[in-house]
């Protein structure tokens, strides 16, 4: 699901401060053990996807497919995202629930 539930749900993150916005960010995240899911844009650059996913996979931080990085971008007030990651248990549950694992 990359519709508008995702991203009603990733504005209510970024309100609360509880998103790591791009690649860099997410890897920071990721690292720090914050991170409880990654968001990751439907056209995302390999490079990186290849940064995202294999820090994500080895720490088994589930990984959920967006909308294109524009709309990520537009909706959470940046440029195009090609990663958000989300740092409320609560939330990325949520989000996991809704979202569809990417493939």
């Amino acid at each position: 699901m990359a519709g508008g539930g995702l991203l009603g749900l990733l504005a209510l993150g970024r309100r609360a401060g509880q998103l790591d916005l791009g690649v860099d960010a997410v890897r920071a995240g990721l690292q720090a053990g914050r991170v409880r899911c990654v968001v990751l844009a439907a056209n995302a650059s390999p490079r990186a996807l290849e940064k995202v996913m294999r820090l994500a996979n080895g720490i088994r931080v589930p990984l959920v497919a967006g909308p294109d990085a524009e709309a990520l971008g537009a909706r959470l007030g940046r440029p195009p995202l090609m990663a958000v990651g989300v740092k409320d248990r609560a939330l990325a549950d949520g989000i996991i629930r809704q979202a569809s694992p990417w493939a």
